[in-house]
């Protein structure tokens, strides 16, 4: 083989080698996903399994993708029957999404959630709760909205991973010490279900209407304000 022959099978491998290795990265970082031990108010357990779709970084310094939609699945005890949870943190204008979980616990066979909206448009978008909760109930095959009344008081301690532990830290499968651990630091409003108004609600998030071309202020703006939703590992 001549010197010619030689370097062109070189270069050929040298491109197949970085077209797999773009491909693989590519798959790798279009995800996040883990499993993690879920502390029911009863003492028992059960394995929750969550997901996250992964888009581009929402800024030039960005260290983290930018969350699109998450998954949430899990086995409901005795019937072993498959549940999921979902969703989106696109700027949707047909309902409401972008949720960060707080609860996921289950009383009396039936499967309950609590969640809080993950940024200033979705805060706006459930019409500005306070206190700063959306509550769920899985009836009928879906999931229902209920109001904080209908939320067993019992469920009241925050029992899986609020948001999305950074990349370059996560772990395939998280024991209850550890959703504990990840989630400290967090506020008060994130580790227990507040049943009572709290002052500091919606603070530093102006109220938005929507208007075509994105959201604005309700006092006659005319065009959008650009505002973005909180990536869903953001705890602030």
């Amino acid at each position: 083989m001549n010197k010619g022959h030689l370097l062109l099978g070189l270069f050929k491998a040298v491109v197949l080698f970085s077209t797999l290795g773009v491909s693989m990265n590519a798959c790798a970082s279009g995800g996040a996903s883990w499993k993690e031990e879920v502390l029911l108010h009863d003492g028992s357990k059960i394995t929750v399994e969550r997901s996250f779709n992964l888009g581009g970084y929402p800024t030039i310094d960005s260290r983290e993708r930018q969350a699109l939609d998450e998954t949430v699945t899990f086995a409901l005890p005795g019937s072993g029957k498959k549940i999921t949870w979902r969703t989106e943190f696109r700027d949707s204008v047909e309902e409401p999404n972008s949720l960060n979980l707080l609860i996921l616990d289950i009383v009396s066979g039936i499967p309950y959630l609590a969640s809080y909206p993950a940024g200033c448009i979705a805060y706006n978008k459930w019409k500005r709760p306070n206190p700063p909760y959306i509550f769920f109930k899985y009836v009928d095959n879906e999931w229902k909205r209920i109001s904080l009344e209908e939320f067993p008081a019992k469920l009241s301690q925050t029992n899986v991973i609020v948001g999305r532990p950074p990349t370059e830290l996560a772990k395939p499968f998280y024991t209850v010490e550890g959703v504990k651990e990840r989630n400290q630091g967090l506020q008060e409003q994130y580790l227990t279900i507040l049943r009572t108004e709290i002052k500091s609600a919606g603070e530093g998030c102006p109220k938005l209407v929507r208007i075509k071309g994105g959201w604005a202020s309700p006092d006659g703006a005319k065009s959008p304000i650009p505002i973005v939703p909180r990536n869903s590992d953001d705890k602030k």
